[in-house]
């Protein structure tokens, strides 16, 4: 097994309610979960494949509760990436050269049943985990949004995050309100639901605690 680390940036957008049910091992509010998700590797590598300042992403559509399975899933991948790094990004994300459910991309695949052939493509993704607010467009694919959550009275930002010391994803995310619309393989539309900002450091065995 190869392995594999890297620090980043991730924004993740389901159709689940502010909050989301499965981060609290409960189901999702709408009994399905749909899922667009855009990752910055700001530093990493894959074996000796350097990784630095790549981006990936994804679509999920799941028919019930993630744990079920009978999932569906597109990756991307930029078009600067080398064959190496290619390579590289898709073993990470299809859970290869990682522990049994270390990682959310191993928990995923788990459940995984229509892969479509991965998407290499321009991935635009602008984020500030900080400041909840981001932006990813694939050219004929995804276009999502992040921003904080806003009083409904008084129209000010909000602030609220997750705290999961023993998460397989990260230890704490940010929590603001996201919208996406994908076209291709795997249409969905996503209005002002849950939107998820994290530092993200992984590895092979699992999220590097501070």
């Amino acid at each position: 097994m190869a392995t594999w680390e890297f620090k980043g940036r991730e924004l993740v957008n389901c159709s689940c309610d502010y909050g989301c049910n499965c981060q609290f091992n409960g189901l999702p509010d709408k009994g399905y979960c749909y899922a667009v998700a855009g990752i910055q590797i700001d530093q990493g590598h894959h074996g000796g494949t350097r990784l630095d300042g790549l981006r990936v992403a994804a679509i999920f559509k799941w028919p019930g509760p993630i744990h079920e399975g009978h999932g569906e899933a597109l990756a991307f991948l930029e078009t600067r990436a080398n064959d190496d790094q290619r390579n590289a990004l898709l073993r990470i994300m299809t859970g290869q050269d990682t522990d049994p459910f270390a990682t959310m991309f191993a928990v995923f695949a788990s459940t995984i049943e229509t892969m479509h052939p991965p998407v290499f493509a321009d991935i635009a993704f602008d984020l500030d985990v900080e400041g909840r607010r981001g932006h990813m467009k694939i050219d004929g694919y995804v276009e999502m949004t992040g921003e904080p959550i806003r009083s409904k009275v008084t129209g000010a930002e909000t602030r609220a995050q997750i705290v999961l010391p023993n998460g397989f994803e990260y230890e704490v995310a940010d929590i603001g309100s996201a919208s996406s619309v994908t076209t291709g393989p795997m249409p969905l539309e996503l209005r002002d639901s849950y939107g998820q900002f994290a530092n993200i450091h992984l590895n092979s065995h699992g999220v590097v605690r501070a």
